[in-house]
């Protein structure tokens, strides 16, 4: 077999180990010490083996990743989450979905001190879906906003896919950071018309508060807001320190996680217990990003040593005038790999074999990053695996898949709107970035 040959080959035998259950790092190692032995030798390999794991983990934007898992950890054994869902819910239960808006902007906000989607659908669906209930919501309505909503803590900072992709594309992981802002804040916004018009045409999707609970919950709306003061100062510190230029990605996440111990402590909100949990996950998220990363680095290596990179970019290259089909074709594998993989899976996969063609095509990778990212997250959603749907149906385990996976797909409707919209106008993703130079 010639070179082009074994790098089809090993692309092929990494999906044929994911579909057998092999962890995607093994599955990234194996394949890529097997074909450096085949197309250099043993020496060769077990050299690649010692020396890209540690420059990978050397790098130095890859830092921001512990700290933002160890804000996101902290934040969520705090119940900074609970505090939010409470102001959230006094503010907007008027409206028709009350409940649903609320817990649609709570996971906005939330998203400013998480960074994880299965983090903030499971801190928000055990606040937010038993109230839903408990106020006659439709089981539809109330698991499939938890479980929508939950994906905007990847794109709104911080977020751990936009430092891989960062690190991955060698762009600026600021650049990235702010160019999610307004794609989530937009999609929250979309989000929040669809239930509003839903519940308005069919109030028994959500029934409204009968004027009595109105009156007292408008009593308490202002006091709610001084116990939501900790997430106002972590997004301050964060997303502002960033705009402003002020603080790296890195010195973000360690500002942040440093806030947030503060903060929680001083509230005692935070004892030793839930601060050794909070390290141990943070932790233990973070050797699987890296051992996966690894892998990736690995396999791109790979396929630069076997001219797919370059096929892929010739292959493409009649498409370079037509930047609509190079994306028509980027949606397309996106959300079909969205369907089986998860998501760090799905970008340590793809980068080594996208990213060539990307910066051979010109096209500006910031909103590329955000396109990519937003495809991930929507995988999240889609059956059969939709882990979203999953860790919503793990909160509620009364609720049949069915059920969730229904609510699901009006949001899912609503990203049809958001997608068209950022590939229409890129300048929505980027904005904040050029308005910081």
């Amino acid at each position: 077999m010639n070179s082009l040959q074994i790098g089809v080959l090993s692309i092929v035998a990494i999906l044929a180990l994911i579909a057998l259950r092999t962890p995607i790092g093994v599955a990234l190692g194996a394949v890529s010490f097997a074909g450096f032995c085949y197309l250099r030798n043993v020496d060769v390999a077990l050299s690649m083996v010692r020396e890209v794991p540690y420059s990978f983990a050397a790098s130095w934007d890859l830092t921001a990743i512990p700290m933002f898992l160890l804000m996101g950890s902290i934040t969520s054994v705090s119940g900074i989450s609970g505090a939010l869902f409470r102001a959230a819910r006094l503010w907007f239960s008027g409206l028709p979905g009350g409940l649903a808006v609320a817990t649609n902007i709570a996971c906005a906000g939330f998203a400013a001190a998480c960074g994880s989607s299965v983090a903030a659908s499971a801190a928000m669906g055990r606040l937010a879906i038993p109230e839903m209930l408990r106020q006659g919501y439709d089981k539809s309505l109330a698991t499939g906003v938890v479980a929508s909503a939950g994906t905007l803590a990847a794109l709104i900072p911080p977020s751990i896919l936009f430092v891989l992709f960062g690190v991955f594309a060698q762009v600026s992981v600021v650049d990235l950071l702010m160019a999610g802002v307004l794609p989530g804040l937009l999609t929250a916004a979309v989000y929040t018309g669809m239930i509003l018009v839903r519940c308005r045409l069919n109030p028994a999707l959500a029934p409204p508060l009968s004027k009595e609970e109105l009156a007292t919950l408008k009593v308490d709306r202002w006091a709610s807001l001084k116990d939501t003061w900790p997430l106002i100062a972590l997004i301050l510190g964060i997303i502002g320190g960033l705009y402003g230029g002020v603080v790296t990605a890195t010195e973000a996440g360690a500002f942040g996680s440093t806030l947030s111990i503060v903060i929680a402590t001083s509230q005692r909100r935070l004892d030793w217990k839930g601060l050794l949990h909070a390290l141990r996950d943070a932790v233990g998220t973070t050797a699987q990003i890296f051992f996966v990363g690894m892998g990736a680095v690995l396999f791109t290596k790979l396929l630069a040593l076997t001219g797919m990179s370059d096929y892929l970019v010739g292959a493409f290259g009649t498409w370079a005038q037509s930047p609509a089909l190079v994306v028509s074709a980027l949606s397309v594998v996106y959300l079909v790999l969205g369907c089986f993989l998860d998501p760090l899976g799905i970008m340590l996969i793809t980068m080594p074999v996208f990213l060539p063609m990307f910066k051979a095509l010109g096209l500006d990778l910031v909103w590329l990053g955000v396109l990519v990212v937003k495809y991930i997250e929507i995988g999240m959603l889609t059956p059969p695996l939709g882990m979203n749907v999953f860790v919503v149906k793990n909160v509620a385990p009364d609720i049949p898949l069915e059920t969730i996976f229904k609510g699901v797909g009006w949001f899912l409707a609503c990203e049809i709107v958001v997608m068209g919209l950022l590939i229409a106008y890129p300048q929505i993703s980027l904005f904040l970035p050029n308005a910081m130079k």
